[in-house]
């Protein structure tokens, strides 16, 4: 199939300063929301979109990552002597099979796009899809099986897109949609990074979870330096409207918590913990309890 996607990246090389001193010694994706850590919840979701191949853009201080998805052979035994089976079907979820997982080291920070750039030699000819952890999805269908979905009909470029307040575009790429378009695909006509207030072509903003085309990794090679002096994807992205492969915007349906931030972390943690039955009534008591004095 020709827009089958099967490989993904995942851009991990940040410090995490945000979290500060947590990520003085923990990356900030083996943080955990509720009792996972940020990045099994990105694994998950797209093993679930059909993702076989995993392709990680880390630096150094990341060895914590690496060693989350191996196995951990004397835990094992232990829980199995002790027969603990439960625990164990828990731990083989972490598992990743010998050659179904890549890192690569990102030498310094140059942007998203330039961590995607990195990974070009394991691309080959094939789409790739892009997630970034920090953006957790609660979602009945996985976010990227969405788009997956979506994306083997249009190929092309693809990125997932929600409305966001007018004041925070300036925090986002942004696109400028067909104002006729309806239904989650939409073409795009254009897309900033991080516009000046004022400026923003519409409130729809591009958030962590992509598939693109190939092509992508030579419009990284010309693109210059973006916002933040960084290489922007969105930029290389932008330079694909041009081409005869369709640029579309998704919207996907889910809650997006940005975990890159605190806020955002502690109300991901709420919400997916009152999500699970063992831990809703406790804390739906506890929030009610403390609901007055906020």
């Amino acid at each position: 199939m020709k827009n089958k996607v099967t490989k993904a990246i995942f851009p991990v090389a940040g410090l995490g300063t945000r979290f500060l001193p947590a990520t003085k010694s923990v990356p900030k994706e083996i943080m955990t929301l509720v009792d996972r850590p940020l990045v099994q919840y990105a694994i998950d979701e797209a093993r679930a979109a059909g993702i076989e191949d995993f392709i990680f853009v880390t630096s150094r201080g990341k060895d914590a990552l690496e060693d989350y998805f191996d196995r951990a052979p004397n835990l094992e035994a232990e829980l199995e002597a002790k027969g603990k089976t439960d625990l164990l079907d828990i731990l083989e979820q972490t598992n990743m099979g010998s050659g179904q997982i890549a890192y690569l080291r990102q030498h310094k920070a140059l942007g998203l796009g330039h961590a995607v750039w990195c990974a070009r030699r394991l691309i080959g000819n094939e789409p790739v899809a892009v997630m970034l952890p920090d953006d957790v999805i609660a979602a009945e269908k996985p976010c990227l099986q969405q788009m997956v979905e979506a994306y083997a009909d249009v190929g092309g470029n693809m990125v997932a897109a929600m409305e966001v307040p007018g004041e925070q575009t300036s925090s986002f790429g942004i696109l400028d949609v067909e104002k006729d378009a309806k239904g989650p695909v939409l073409p795009v006509k254009s897309m900033v990074e991080k516009p000046p207030k004022g400026t923003e072509p519409s409130n729809l903003a591009v958030i962590g979870r992509y598939i693109l085309a190939p092509e992508i990794m030579g419009q990284l090679d010309n693109v210059g330096k973006g916002a933040g002096g960084e290489i922007q994807l969105t930029d290389a992205i932008a330079a694909e409207i041009a081409s005869p492969r369709p640029v579309t915007g998704f919207c996907f349906e889910g809650t997006r918590f940005d975990c890159g931030s605190k806020a955002g972390f502690l109300q991901a943690t709420v919400a997916f913990a009152l999500d699970r039955l063992e831990l809703r009534d406790d804390l739906a008591g506890y929030l009610k309890q403390i609901a007055p004095t906020l």
